[in-house]
């Protein structure tokens, strides 16, 4: 494989309405559409489409959203050899609002991914050695992330690790998957939970790299939105900002997963080019998911994007 995922598989449940409600109130919406989505299970399909061979380690329930999501990894070339169907609980889901405006807020019921084990990671071993970039997320069991995260590291294999959804504080993480990944992101709300400090501005989260630095990450990315990226390796110390391209955006779901699905396939694909480059190129792809509705619905594909890829 060129990218192998560990992580999670949701079936979201969207919803677009005019504003987000506020506690206690109901609103009407415009539309309702049931669509794949969990952060590990788009970052799979993204890279997959821009033409990576993708692999999932994952675990759903015995139920039609479980049912549905094999049928989504077929049609998209997903190897699925190892994820697991389990009896205990349901299939992941998240409740989705989309507001006019394309901001979301999400509610995540983690369900059969949490059920993921250290034994489901040493049955998949086969692929996790001979991938070339390993991605992680938190949506699974913590215990399953960091034995992923070693089991790459002492076979050679690249890794990123998107820390998302954030825990309610650092403490509630091992320190390990600091310095296990090679490649820590986070968007500023997360970076801000990892660090506390603020991350409101393109300084500060220069200034947040710094300090996920000393926390023992090796090379740190953070999301910043319409704002771009920021990123830094702590062998240079050198802390640099990339502009976002300025789009109407429709819908942000999945558009952090988008930024990282396309990083693991530009670091496996195109080793040549710089992270500069890649992160440049993988900004440019979010930016696209953003113009349509959907999860991965609005993930393009290599043959729509021949400039980039």
């Amino acid at each position: 494989m060129d990218v192998t995922v560990v992580g999670s598989i949701v079936q979201d449940l969207i919803s677009y309405v005019p504003r987000h409600p506020k506690p206690g109130e109901t609103i009407t919406g415009s539309k309702f559409i049931i669509g794949c989505g969990g952060k590990g299970a788009n970052q799979c399909i993204m890279a997959g489409r821009l033409g990576a061979t993708v692999a999932m380690v994952s675990k759903v329930g015995v139920d039609t959203f479980g049912q549905n999501y094999f049928v989504n990894f077929k049609e998209n070339n997903v190897n699925i050899d190892f994820v697991g169907v389990t009896e205990h609980a349901a299939t992941g889901a998240a409740a989705i609002t989309v507001s006019d405006a394309g901001e979301n807020t999400i509610v995540v019921v983690p369900g059969a991914n949490m059920l993921l084990t250290e034994n489901d990671i040493r049955d998949a071993l086969p692929v996790i050695k001979g991938t070339k970039v390993l991605t992680c997320q938190l949506e699974v069991s913590p215990e399953a992330t960091i034995f992923a995260l070693k089991t790459a590291k002492e076979h050679g294999v690249q890794t990123i690790l998107n820390a998302a959804p954030a825990p309610p504080s650092a403490k509630d993480v091992s320190e390990d998957l600091f310095s296990l990944c090679d490649i820590f992101c986070v968007n500023e709300q997360e970076c801000e939970v990892f660090t506390d400090l603020p991350v409101g501005t393109v300084e500060e989260a220069k200034a947040a790299v710094l300090c996920l630095f000393n926390k023992g990450c090796n090379t740190v990315v953070i999301t910043l939105g319409e704002r771009g990226v920021v990123y830094g390796s702590r062998q240079h110390k050198d802390v640099k900002h990339i502009e976002a391209e300025k789009v109407v955006a429709v819908d942000t779901t999945g558009a952090g997963d988008a930024f990282v699905g396309s990083l693991a396939y530009f670091l496996a694909k195109h080793p040549e080019i710089s992270l500069h480059d890649a992160l440049t190129k993988s900004c440019r792809i979010a930016a696209i998911s953003v113009q349509a509705n959907g999860t991965q619905s609005s993930y393009p594909w290599k043959k729509d994007i021949p400039d980039l890829v």
